[in-house]
């Protein structure tokens, strides 16, 4: 019995997640209330989300730990091919940066809406901060931007601008093409091209943008 009730908590948790997902990545925050997503995600209870989540911010936060925790897996695997990140050139490690978010989306299939949803997030007041640090927490990516600060670099608000402009990059593309995916009816097959295709082209223009900053006389 408590074997079958934790299987239906955990399908239940589950489909709140993804309905959430879903309507804040299409409609934003604003216009989504907790019972809509109750009902979207098929809980007779209205006190389904609240008694699973608590709150919508616990919600939020659920959702975002684990794209967090997919991405690391990749990261980890790339990372130990790679070696040590002091050791990589300027191009693998942003690769590392970048590239776990592009594998995450080409995991999710067609349509997904993590990227429409990360977007909302980053401009909710309440949610922002959590969901840099959700990522930033992570070992192995506080690894690569520390290998990527410049020893004795007189403004360290610079590095941490770098990262905001990394993070803005990767963040607004992938919704970007996550929504064109979504209104064309791409094939799975196609969308993982596509994906790529955007991952190499983060990575080029991420280390432009590190390669004009650290080229500032400033």
């Amino acid at each position: 019995m408590t074997v079958q009730a934790s299987a239906r908590a955990v399908t239940a948790r589950s489909a709140i997640m993804r309905a959430a997902e879903r309507l804040y990545a299409t409609e934003g925050f604003a216009g989504v209330s907790i019972r809509q997503i109750g009902e979207a995600a098929g809980q007779r209870n209205k006190s389904a989300v609240q008694y699973h989540f608590t709150s919508r911010d616990e919600l939020v936060k659920a959702i975002l730990a684990e794209h967090a925790e997919a991405m690391e897996v990749h990261r980890l695997a790339m990372m130990s091919r790679l070696g040590d990140p002091g050791e990589m050139s300027t191009r693998d490690r942003i690769r590392c940066v970048v590239l776990p978010h592009i594998e995450r989306h080409v995991d999710l299939g067609v349509p997904s809406w993590y990227g429409r949803f990360l977007a909302q997030v980053v401009v909710e007041p309440a949610l922002r901060e959590y969901a840099v640090s959700v990522h930033l927490e992570r070992p192995s990516l506080r690894r690569l931007y520390d290998a990527t600060r410049e020893p004795g670099e007189p403004d360290p608000g610079r590095a941490a601008r770098r990262e905001a402009m990394t993070r803005v990059l990767i963040v607004h593309m992938c919704a970007e093409l996550e929504r064109d995916l979504a209104t064309g009816h791409a094939t799975a097959a196609s969308a993982a091209t596509a994906w790529r295709r955007l991952g190499d082209d983060l990575v080029t223009a991420v280390c432009g943008l590190l390669s004009a900053l650290r080229s500032d006389p400033r």
